[in-house]
């Protein structure tokens, strides 16, 4: 066993018991495994041990590595910022992006998503905790901007992604999750069918999960350091 499949197989552990402790099925939470920075070796090693879904923060970085695995039925999520100059990258090559946070990259990721791939799948970045210098929508502006985009074609809108700053324990980081998860529940009730909660990292994946994460972004407690 590499030292990648060792790594994942601890953060299932992890995503297990957090799943018990919840009261949840370990299967409604899905493990994304950032590889941004890692090369192909990396995941291909992780492959190896099961892995199937990748998330890569740097579009271009991205698609050369998806270039020299093509040989893997690896599911590429986008997670990184998206500019309107690499929307048409994202669309012909990911199979989810992760951090639409405006109606602009939306249309156009609509727009040039090829019709001989499935639909887009999306999510729409929400900055949850109001962090000054980050991305993503207010939440008060989600309802608008998700009907407008479940409208769009060739995309799927499937939740919500966030990216909190770190809190420094357990019940902070859960209260901030909480936040997003009931923006989640609200978006339903509203009538969206979503079924996605893009959540927590190695740092506070159990609270995240704890709060109703159905897809944790795992990068560091799987390929180690950047």
């Amino acid at each position: 066993m590499t030292t990648i499949e060792g790594n994942l197989q601890r953060v299932r552990e992890r995503i297990a018991a957090a799943c018990l402790a919840a009261g949840r099925p370990v299967t409604h939470v899905t493990l994304l495994a950032v590889s941004k920075t890692f090369g192909p070796e990396a995941v291909r090693e992780a492959f190896a041990g099961g892995q199937r879904a990748f998330g890569e923060n740097y579009i271009q970085e991205a698609v050369e590595k998806m270039a020299l695995l093509r040989d893997l039925p690896v599911e590429w999520h986008c997670i990184g910022p998206i500019q309107s100059n690499k929307t048409r990258l994202v669309a012909e090559n990911f199979s989810w992006a992760h951090t639409v946070d405006r109606l602009k990259i939306a249309e156009r990721l609509s727009q040039q998503r090829p019709e001989s791939l499935p639909e887009l799948q999306v999510c729409i970045q929400v900055n949850v905790d109001a962090g000054a210098t980050k991305s993503g929508v207010a939440p008060g502006e989600v309802l608008a901007l998700a009907r407008q985009i479940a409208q769009l074609p060739r995309l799927h809108l499937r939740g919500l992604m966030t990216i909190p700053d770190p809190a420094p324990d357990f019940e902070a980081q859960k209260a901030v999750h909480l936040k997003a998860r009931a923006l989640f529940d609200e978006l339903r009730q509203m009538g969206l069918d979503i079924d996605t909660l893009s959540m927590g990292m190695t740092g506070d994946l159990e609270a995240a999960i704890a709060a109703g994460s159905t897809m944790v972004r795992v990068g560091t407690a799987i390929f180690g350091k950047r």
